[in-house]
C-alpha cells in the first residue's frame, strides 16, 4: 500500500543544511519505496526553502519529496537559544497556526506525521489529522516540559502546567507515538499513555556520509591540529548542551602541562560566544573553535580529521536524549566520549564504544582523554566497535523501514 504522508517538522533541513536531517532521510527514504511526501516546515531563517517576502509560503520539490515553506517561526533551530522562553513559544505557536491554515489547503493526505521540538507541531498534527479525517502520529524528540525543567531551561510553575496539559492533549489526540529513546517512552508511558500506543526509534547513524575512511586530511590541516590528540564536539552550543564542561576539562589538562590534546568546538549557538571569553579568560591554546559549515559532508570531513568524539549535555536529574552527534560519531567510527548517563551511556560502555563519565566531574574528560591519547591501539579498536554497532543497530534505512511500518500499521487498524 502506497501512502500519502503530510509530515511537519520546522526544523528541516536537508544534507545542505546546518541542522539535523532524519526528517529528510526518513522522508528520502519513504519516497524510494512508492510513497508520496508533503513537508511543512517553516522558510524563514531557512537556508535551503526560503518564502519570498510578502508571500505566506512557498512550494519546492527536492529529492522526490514536496516541501511547502511556511512564514512563520524560524528553521534554524540554533536562532532560539539567543531567544527568551516566551518569545521563542510566540513563535513556535505562531508556526503551528499557520502550519494549520496552510496544510488544509494541501491534497488530502492518507496519514498526518508531526515530528518535536517544538512540541507546538503536534497541535498543528493534530488540527490536521481531524481536519482531513485520517490518523495523525506524533514523534517526540524531547520530553517537554520534563527536558526544559531538567536543564534549568523553564522554572515558571504555569509555564511547566502549561505545557504538560499540552503533550496530555497531544498524546491523546494521535493515534500512535513516536519515541526517540527507551527513557522518552517511559516518560510518554508514565503520562497515561498506553504501552503498546508507543514505538521507540532511535535517532539514526548516516552510514553512508559518516565514514571510517572519510579522508579528514585537509580539515585537520585548517584546524591547525598538527599531531596531537583531537577529540571534537560538533553540534549546537546552547544552555542544554552544557560545554562548559568541555572547557574545564581543558582547563584541567593545561593545568597538568599536557599540550599533546586539543578540543575541538564546531557549531554555534545562543552560548558560543560564552564559551569563547571563557577560552580567552582561561588563556588556553588547547581548545579550537570550529564554524559552522553549510554542509554536512563538510562535517563529517572534520568529524573525520579528529580522533575521538564528545558527546556532552549539561548535567541533569533524567536523561532521554537521542542526540544525533553520538550517531553520526559512531558511523564515523570514533570512539566516543559521553557524559550522559543512562540508555546512551549504557550503549557507549556495554558495546566497547568509548567511556561514559561523570556528567559532574570535567576531570573524568580530561582523565579519559588521556587514556586514550595514550593508548591508540585501544582507542582504534574502540572506533571499530563504534562502527560495527551503527551497522548493527542505528542503520537509517533499518529505522526508516521501522516508521513505514508503524504508519501502514496506523492506517489499517484505523
Amino acid at each position: 500500500m502506497n501512502m500519502h504522508i503530510l509530515y511537519l517538522h520546522q526544523y528541516y533541513a536537508t544534507r545542505k543544511g546546518m541542522t539535523g536531517t532524519r526528517s529528510y532521510e526518513f522522508a528520502r527514504h519513504l519516497v524510494g519505496k512508492g510513497h508520496r511526501v508533503t513537508m511543512i516546515t517553516s522558510g524563514l531563517a531557512n537556508r535551503e526553502f526560503t518564502v519570498p517576502d510578502g508571500r505566506q509560503c512557498a512550494e519546492f520539490e527536492a529529492d522526490g519529496i514536496h516541501v511547502v515553506a511556511i512564514a512563520a517561526a524560524y528553521n534554524d533551530p540554533q536562532l532560539g537559544t539567543n531567544m527568551s522562553g516566551w518569545r521563542r513559544m510566540l513563535k513556535f505557536y505562531q508556526f503551528a497556526r499557520l502550519a494549520a491554515r496552510s496544510g488544509k489547503g494541501l491534497a488530502k493526505p492518507d496519514v498526518v506525521f508531526a515530528t518535536h521540538t517544538p512540541l507546538t507541531v503536534g497541535l498543528a498534527g493534530l488540527a490536521l489529522g481531524r481536519y482531513f479525517d485520517v490518523p495523525f502520529v506524533f514523534e517526540v524528540r524531547d520530553l517537554w516540559p520534563e527536558a526544559l525543567v531538567n536543564v534549568g531551561a523553564l522554572k515558571n510553575p504555569v509555564g511547566i502546567w502549561w505545557l504538560q496539559r499540552m503533550a496530555s492533549k497531544i498524546y491523546a489526540g494521535a493515534r500512535h507515538i513516536v519515541a526517540l529513546s527507551p527513557g522518552m517512552k517511559e516518560g510518554i508511558v508514565s503520562a497515561g499513555v498506553p504501552d503498546g500506543k508507543v514505538t521507540v526509534i532511535p535517532n539514526a547513524s548516516d552510514l553512508d556520509l559518516f565514514r571510517p575512511d572519510t579522508d579528514g586530511s585537509s580539515q585537520r590541516e585548517r584546524l591547525g591540529l598538527g599531531d596531537r590528540f583531537a577529540a571534537i564536539y560538533f553540534g549546537a552550543m546552547g544552555l542544554a548542551n552544557g560545554l562548559d564542561y568541555v572547557i574545564e576539562g581543558a582547563r584541567i589538562l593545561a593545568e597538568r602541562g599536557n599540550d599533546q590534546i586539543v578540543l575541538v568546538l564546531h557549531g554555534s549557538g545562543g552560548k558560543r560566544a560564552e564559551l569563547q571569553k571563557m577560552v580567552r579568560d582561561l588563556k588556553l591554546t588547547n581548545v579550537i573553535f570550529s564554524d559552522p559549515v553549510p554542509d554536512k559532508t563538510e562535517v563529517a570531513r572534520i568529524v573525520a580529521g579528529c580522533d575521538v568524539c564528545m558527546t556532552i549535555y549539561r548535567a541533569a536529574k533524567e536523561h532521554t536524549w537521542s542526540p544525533n552527534k553520538m550517531f553520526d560519531a559512531l558511523a564515523a567510527g570514533k570512539a566516543v566520549v559521553i557524559n550522559v548517563p543512562g540508555w546512551l551511556g549504557e550503549t557507549i560502555e556495554n558495546n566497547n564504544c568509548g567511556r561514559s563519565l561523570d556528567p559532574h566531574s570535567p576531570q573524568a574528560l580530561a582523565d579519559v582523554l588521556e587514556e586514550l591519547a595514550a593508548d591508540p591501539q585501544l582507542c582504534r579498536q574502540m572506533g571499530k566497535n563504534a562502527r560495527s554497532l551503527a551497522e548493527r543497530e542505528f542503520a537509517r534505512d533499518k529505522l526508516a523501514d521501522r516508521l513505514e511500518t508503524v504508519l501502514l500499521e496506523t492506517l489499517t487498524h484505523a
